[in-house]
């Protein structure tokens, strides 16, 4: 992947946008992001505070990562006993 020049969630698309070197602009659409991949409340939870606070984790998650195996990983249940 070419490197990034910036990244930001726009709030008006509710897409987060990379510009990446050679000015090609990539545009995430959090929303279908969400409903394909979260399963539950507790993991669209996960994806909005990625998304707002750290937007370029989000964003390299979604491009480069395994997001099915960290949203699993993030909100398991841990019962106490």
């Amino acid at each position: 992947m070419r490197k990034i020049l910036s990244c930001e969630f726009n709030l008006d698309t509710v897409c987060v946008e990379l510009r990446l070197a050679g000015g090609t602009l990539l545009s995430i659409d959090c929303t279908a992001v969400e409903n394909e991949l979260a399963n539950s409340m507790y993991q669209r939870s996960e994806l909005d505070w990625l998304i707002y606070n750290d937007p370029l984790a989000y964003a390299e998650l979604i491009l480069n990562g395994e997001p099915e195996l960290y949203l699993k990983a993030v909100t398991e249940k841990h019962l106490l006993g």
